[in-house]
């Protein structure tokens, strides 16, 4: 695969809290350029991006973000502005403290509920795996496959570690056929990305991948 197609399977991100318009507008005009899956992107930025690139590129945004611990009816809240602002994707963080208490049931229904505020628009269900058991991670899977999310997500990239290997093999064999996977949270390297893509995920979530693969796009890859 080379740099071109590993792109369009990148949500090109720019989460951090002091993020400037200048930071967000150098992103889009990366993403379209290079035509990644999309731009990740803060809630706050949506209608600003939406207003100034309309349909040149695909708008995703996190709901719950980092932590996950918001009630399911910000949740909702979050979600139905982000929609209504421009937005085609959401990447929702789940209750890391309901999964940690075993609430399983009320997680799934969580999802469900963001799931179907979503409709067409894809959903992204980001579990943190840095902090689960096997154990929970297992119950995730089924749980992100049961509400009907469209993907399960490692991590945020604010926990104490991201995607890995093992992770990504764990939920190949424990999602539905229906469910996607996307890595993010420390996809630093070429070599990363290629990694994770062999490994089967239909996206990557990371603020590196046009700077990583510049060298190869500059020799008309």
């Amino acid at each position: 695969m080379n740099a071109r197609e590993l792109l369009k399977k990148v949500d090109h991100t720019q989460l951090k809290a002091f993020a400037t318009w200048e930071d967000i507008a150098r992103l889009c005009e990366e993403a379209i350029q290079y035509q990644t899956a999309s731009v990740c992107v803060p809630p706050a930025y949506i209608k600003r991006i939406a207003d100034a690139y309309g349909d040149k590129l695909n708008i995703c945004t996190v709901v719950g973000f980092p932590l996950g611990y918001s009630v399911t009816e910000a949740k909702l809240a979050e979600v139905k502005q982000a929609l209504a602002d421009g937005c085609s994707e959401i990447d929702m963080v789940v209750n890391i403290g309901d999964v940690k208490n075993g609430l399983y049931e009320k997680v799934e229904d969580e999802i469900r509920r963001l799931k179907q505020a979503c409709g067409s628009h894809i959903l992204k269900v980001i579990i943190e795996t840095c902090y689960l058991t096997e154990e929970e991670k297992i119950a995730m899977c089924k749980a992100v496959t049961n509400a009907g999310a469209d993907y399960i997500k490692t991590s945020t990239g604010f926990g104490t570690g991201g995607a890995t290997r093992e992770d990504v093999e764990l939920f190949k064999k424990h999602i539905g056929a229906n469910v996607k996977i996307k890595a993010a949270g420390g996809v630093s390297s070429l070599e990363d990305l290629e990694t994770f893509i062999g490994l089967g995920c239909d996206r990557i979530g990371t603020s590196r991948a046009v700077g990583l693969c510049e060298g190869e796009l500059t020799e008309g890859y």
